[in-house]
């Protein structure tokens, strides 16, 4: 029998969404001990947009999810398969992934919730990838959605001042190898990085009871400087591994879109890599860590602003909790 002869897997649509009210580093000055100045010099946040109690991943995802359909010409009952990555679901179950098929009415799809933490969407990413290449689905929606408010300590000032809500959302479908498309990826995970940055509570080996609520287990628990030291490591390896492997070198980027967790973490990985200020997009300053929200609502951005054009080298990276880490090169398909 002869080979099967894969298909090229492009992002063909993208799409975000974000709560209207914006929390500023000076409202967070009446929260916690802390200041403006401090915040900015040391993540590069100034905001970040705070979702309205009892609003869920899918609401946003969903209007994500619908955007990135607008911008690819499909609708949602073409989608086949859809991937949600989120440390923050809903529920525990039903998927969040369901709740969303259900919300924009894409009545032929079935799909699952991913849990890589800041890494979600790139592994969720490259699981679009394998279904588009083989053949198994044409149209695949990967929605990064996270309402990061929800677990957090607004005690805590080494975690609240962080995170921010939002949803971002792309359209994985076949394209013309001659207009790019997805190239490679490289992803990683060390469980050893575990006891940096996790959330105690929630799952089977600490049930949520009286105790785990009153001890506030449930929230964002962060070692940042072990944290720190590992992704500014990781993140400029894994992007060097996935271009050096590929025949390319920081002069061929036209755009690095590294998740959105600290602005100097972010700086160490573009000199590493050799990259000015114009090949690295930088949304951290309005959003805040959206977890695995962040990649795929700076990629909205970036077109926004008009740095995204068709066949340009694009890197994505990113390095979460776990410790997850990936990078994924492609040329851009989304016109």
């Amino acid at each position: 029998m002869a080979a099967r002869t894969l298909l090229t897997a492009g992002i063909t649509g993208v799409g975000m969404s974000y709560p209207d009210r914006i929390m500023t580093n000076h409202d967070l000055e009446k929260l916690v001990e802390t200041n403006d100045q401090w915040i900015i010099e040391r993540t590069g946040i100034r905001e970040r947009r705070i979702a309205d109690k009892g609003t869920g991943a899918s609401f946003h995802g969903a209007k994500a999810a619908l955007r990135a359909l607008e911008h690819a010409g499909a609708k949602p009952e073409e989608v086949d398969q859809i991937i949600v990555p989120t440390v923050t679901p809903d529920m525990v179950f039903p998927a969040t992934a369901c709740l969303i098929a259900d919300l924009i009415g894409a009545t032929n799809a079935w799909g699952y919730d991913l849990e890589a933490a800041c890494s979600g969407f790139l592994f969720a990413l490259q699981n679009a990838r394998a279904q588009v290449e083989t053949g198994a689905a044409a149209k695949v929606l990967v929605i990064g959605s996270e309402v990061m408010s929800a677990i957090l300590n607004w005690e805590d000032r080494n975690t609240c001042i962080l995170f921010g809500d939002g949803a971002g959302a792309v359209l994985v479908e076949s394209v013309d190898p001659g207009r790019g498309g997805i190239i490679d990826a490289v992803n990683g995970v060390d469980g050893k990085g575990a006891q940096f940055l996790y959330q105690t509570a929630g799952g089977s080996r600490v049930p949520a009871s009286v105790e785990s609520v009153q001890a506030r287990q449930h929230f964002v628990h962060q070692e940042g400087r072990e944290v720190f030291k590992f992704a500014v490591k990781g993140m400029a390896a894994v992007t060097e591994q996935v271009l050096a492997r590929n025949g390319f070198t920081g002069e061929d980027v036209k755009l690095l879109v590294p998740h959105q967790a600290n602005n100097r973490i972010i700086e160490a990985t573009q000199r590493r890599i050799g990259l000015r200020d114009d090949q690295v997009i930088v949304t951290i300053d309005r959003f805040g860590n959206t977890t695995a929200a962040s990649i795929p609502m700076a990629l909205c951005v970036g077109r926004e602003e008009g740095r995204l054009k068709e066949g340009d080298l694009v890197v994505l990276c990113a390095f979460g909790a776990g410790f997850t880490w990936g990078a994924t090169l492609l040329r851009w398909t989304a016109a």
